[in-house]
């Protein structure tokens, strides 16, 4: 029997009107109120030039380091309150030889992405993948992920990064194009009328669902346009496998072959061989063993396979190529950290990550839509054909699955790892989700800062 998949996808036909990102520098008086408001961890005691000694005799604090200007980087004891540190601050400055005292501020990466600050996946403290602290050293340079999905279309915010990539699609009707296979990967649509693709009551419009996944790792950032990509750096080759009613299994297990750098007999070698794979796709069965032996391929060449885990709010287990050995499982949570109400689940999810919820009245009774809940990336603005670029929020394992992609580019990108090195690092630097996730989230939610900080 011939398989066919849909995208792993759940989107919401609402855009979020833009707005600028605030500039994250301050004065000094700002950084150093909002710091003894926090409590802060660390101090810069700087002395006069004719100070005798930069000792300090106070219990309160051991010394982290001398700075080259002379400045000693010392650490209290123990946490303080606002309270303690307006103390400990102003008995550091009566010490002798003190000129001042400053709060070792934590500086981020500011971004001139005009919508950035919509961007809460990427940054927000409760449920956002804190990837600013990750961006001080790392942003994917040198790696490429393939995205295998829809194919790609053009977008300024996107075009930057991406590598040629290939038409997986063999039936000349689902790729529209006219023809079966080639090295067109150009998103054709896969819009579909009421009673199409198996009697569907509704039509469709099309998804462009492939940039959308793309921009959420590669998107270029610091243009003064639109988003910022996890890993900016990063190059994309789009892999071509979803058309109208989806994809087959034996050209989706061909696209894994050829993107990681096997050889797909008819089809010339990739020039740009992946070291990662997103596949924000899926459907239900269990794993074939086309798929299995595509992965284990990919694998043994050196490529991670991250895998969306599906939207129909069952167990993971069911659902494939999400299940399948080898591969990285991702579960989507929602703005609070709750497993989101259609994410799949279960034992074989590894990680979870921003996938985004929006609900409204059918959904939930009782709750309002929140656009700006899901996950703002790139697409076109056509319902069917392409026209012009634009940008959209969808929510969907396929929204979180690019997220860890995203990371793992970030991850290769400061340092080789295995595939099975990647994936221990991902969810031994993971935290606890925020909300609630009882039926199984894997080993919590992604943390880029602690990710590349700890490999």
């Amino acid at each position: 029997m011939k398989k066919r998949y849909t995208a792993a996808l759940a989107t919401l036909g609402l855009a979020i009107a833009g707005f600028a990102v605030p500039t994250l520098a301050g004065t000094a008086q700002a950084g150093q109120d909002a710091a003894i408001e926090a409590g802060y961890d660390q101090f810069i005691v700087t002395f006069a030039d004719s100070a005798t000694s930069r000792g300090l005799a106070h219990k309160g604090v051991t010394q982290v380091r001398e700075l080259t200007s002379g400045s000693v980087v010392v650490k209290p004891s123990r946490g303080l309150g606002r309270n303690g540190t307006a103390a400990l601050m102003n008995d550091l400055r009566k010490q002798a030889g003190v000129v001042s005292v400053e709060p070792d501020l934590i500086m981020t990466a500011t971004s001139a992405d005009t919508r950035y600050s919509e961007q809460w996946d990427l940054f927000e403290a409760t449920a956002g993948m804190n990837a600013p602290g990750a961006w001080t050293t790392a942003d994917g340079a040198g790696v490429t992920v393939a995205v295998i999905d829809t194919g790609i279309v053009k977008h300024s915010d996107l075009d930057g990064n991406v590598l040629p990539g290939y038409d997986f699609i063999s039936d000349a009707t689902s790729a529209r194009d006219g023809n079966g296979r080639d090295a067109n990967p150009n998103d054709e649509g896969d819009w579909y009328a009421a009673g199409e693709c198996g009697g569907a009551a509704k039509p469709s419009d099309s998804s462009w669902h492939g940039s959308h996944v793309a921009g959420t790792i590669a998107a270029v950032s610091g243009n003064n346009n639109g988003i910022a990509g996890i890993a900016a750096k990063s190059k994309i080759v789009p892999v071509r496998v979803l058309g109208k009613c989806g994809g087959r299994t034996s050209d989706i297990a061909d696209a894994i072959t050829w993107a990681s750098g096997g050889k797909v007999r008819g089809v010339p070698a990739n020039a740009n061989p992946a070291k990662v794979l997103n596949l924000s796709l899926g459907g239900s069965g269990t794993c074939a063993r086309a798929y299995q032996r595509a992965i284990d391929g990919a694998v043994s060449r050196g490529t991670t396979v991250v895998i969306a885990a599906g939207n129909s709010n069952s167990n993971v287990s069911g659902f494939t190529p999400a299940n399948c050995n080898n591969v990285v499982s991702v579960a989507a949570s929602d703005r609070e950290g709750n497993r989101a109400f259609y994410s799949n689940y279960g034992a074989l999810i590894d990680v979870t990550a921003p996938g985004g919820e929006v609900r409204n009245e059918t959904d939930a009774p009782g709750t309002r839509t929140k656009p700006q809940d899901g996950i703002l990336s790139t697409i076109n603005a056509g319902t069917t054909t392409q026209t012009t670029e634009d940008y959209k929020t969808f929510m969907g394992t396929s929204m979180a699955a690019p997220h860890v992609a995203g990371l793992v580019a970030l991850m290769l990108g400061e340092k080789p790892l295995t595939p099975a090195q990647v994936e221990a690092a991902l969810k031994a630097n993971v935290r606890p989700l925020a909300g609630v996730c009882a039926e199984g989230c894997g080993s919590g939610l992604i943390d880029a800062t602690k990710t590349i900080a700890n490999i």
